[in-house]
């Protein structure tokens, strides 16, 4: 695995279109592109499930590890790691900031959606 660059994370942090696509059961093919909200917190990309544990794209990710996302004209194959414990406090101030004003923030930062976060880990690149 590798990390991101900080004209990556840059990239990433100022977009809002991060689509993630993690394995289907096949483990070869990817699942549909699913539209989320993504923040970077230390030099790592953190997403949430909208809908927490019962997300059928954090059902896949959890279980396949692996997929792609597409942000900021970039595709990125990509791990995925469940993530738990202090870090969901900063995470929650890192949607505060980049949300503020949405009409979803407060979902984002309930106890569901922290329950789904994971973290997203590049592979390898792939500029499209």
């Amino acid at each position: 695995m590798s990390t991101w660059s900080k004209e990556e994370l840059n990239r990433i942090a100022e977009s809002d279109d991060l689509h993630i696509s993690p394995f289907r059961e096949d483990g070869v093919t990817y699942g549909t592109p699913t539209w989320i909200w993504s923040v970077v917190v230390g030099g790592s990309l953190y997403v949430r499930a909208y809908y927490g544990q019962n997300s059928r794209w954090y059902q896949a990710a959890v279980q396949k590890k692996a997929g792609r996302i597409t942000v900021a004209g970039m595709t990125k194959e990509v791990a995925f790691e469940p993530v738990e414990g202090e870090i969901g406090d900063l995470i929650d101030n890192a949607y505060r900031t980049k949300y503020k004003g949405s009409p979803y923030l407060n979902s984002m930062i309930s106890m569901r959606a922290r329950s789904a976060t994971v973290k997203v880990v590049p592979l390898t690149v792939h500029e499209s």
